[in-house]
């Protein structure tokens, strides 16, 4: 049997109001690019083929921020002249979804989004033959967030958005994490149906979700923890939040790899660096631009480099700022040194 073809929409045309800025919310940068390029790398490393990206504020920034990328993005332009709401972006992207046999939609606020959690999605989907999965996850705090409705089997049966939710409703703490998988038939022909008759007055992503159950489909669900790694970025706090996590994430990487760090949350390092077995980081160490640390080398807290080529077993001093450096075999850099060529 031959694998479906998959497609991605990825819901990038909003404003993001909350971020109090006059930049598109899907541009704010974290942990060196656009937080819209981090979901990006995420879904082009699974089984999807294709990427349909919606755009709309701001789309000429949006998409040549995609397209001048150092490796160009591969994927199809969406406008939606109109932000109707989720289930009219959707809508837009149709034709781009014209050869698929399952789309799989989330958000472009979703930088900490793992491509690991993705597979294992669209693996448990096929598994199931379901029409739809929904991705879930459970907050201790779940103001704002749409609720999930299950039947005594455990099916979801509805998305219940915070407007429209009764006090009962609200009381649960399972929410949709905005990620779902869908047969491609089915989800254009439910999205047709669905009105606008709510307090937003928009198109409703989640109202297929009732389509799909008054249809006698059963709704699996894909519950995910931990929930930073599928919540959306919707203010400068959270920006930070997942800037950090992004940043200890990769730390974790580089430390496995043979590399002490003391205090690795103070210390910021760009992945297409290099770091050689046994080098020491001490507290608030920068590191990006490429740069390439020998081994054995040891970098003294607050010591700044980039673009630099350090030799094995240098010492570069406390406080030091480096660009466009290189540091020979052995050598040892004074604290406070500043070398900027």
């Amino acid at each position: 049997m031959s694998s479906p073809n998959i497609s991605a929409v990825i819901l990038a045309a909003g404003k993001g109001t909350r971020m109090k800025s006059d930049q598109a919310k899907v541009l704010h940068e974290l942990f060196f690019k656009p937080m819209l390029h981090h979901v990006l790398d995420s879904v082009t490393a699974t089984d999807i083929g294709q990427i349909a990206v919606i755009v709309g504020h701001q789309r000429e920034r949006v998409l040549a921020s995609l397209q001048e990328a150092p490796i160009p993005y591969q994927f199809t332009p969406v406008v939606q002249e109109e932000q109707l709401g989720t289930g009219h972006a959707v809508l837009c992207a149709e034709s781009a979804c014209a050869s698929a046999d399952l789309v799989m939609i989330l958000c472009g606020d979703t930088p900490l989004i793992r491509p690991e959690t993705l597979q294992t999605m669209i693996d448990r989907h096929q598994a199931s033959k379901s029409v739809l999965t929904l991705m879930t996850t459970v907050l201790d705090d779940p103001f704002g967030y749409g609720r999930i409705i299950t039947d005594a089997e455990g099916g979801v049966v509805a998305i219940v958005e915070q407007k429209d939710a009764t006090a009962e409703q609200r009381a649960l703490q399972e929410i949709n994490a905005g990620i779902y998988l869908v047969d491609a038939g089915f989800l254009f022909s439910a999205l047709q149906q669905v009105g606008t008759d709510n307090s937003q007055g928009e198109v409703y992503l989640t109202d297929i979700v009732s389509i799909a159950t008054k249809q006698g489909h059963r709704v699996e669900k894909f519950v995910h923890t931990p929930a930073i790694d599928v919540l959306g970025v919707n203010s400068r706090v959270e920006l930070a939040q997942a800037h950090h996590e992004l940043q200890l994430r990769h730390n974790r990487e580089v430390m496995l790899s043979g590399v002490t760090m003391y205090f690795p949350e103070s210390i910021l390092i760009s992945t297409d660096c290099r770091i050689g077995q046994d080098a020491v980081l001490h507290t608030g160490v920068q590191v990006t631009g490429a740069s390439v640390i020998g081994k054995e080398v040891e970098i003294a807290s607050g010591a700044v480099l980039h673009s630099c080529q350090i030799g094995d077993k240098a010492v570069i001093g406390a406080n030091s700022v480096l660009k466009n450096c290189i540091v020979k075999e052995g050598e040892q850099v004074p604290p406070l040194t500043s070398r900027l060529s």
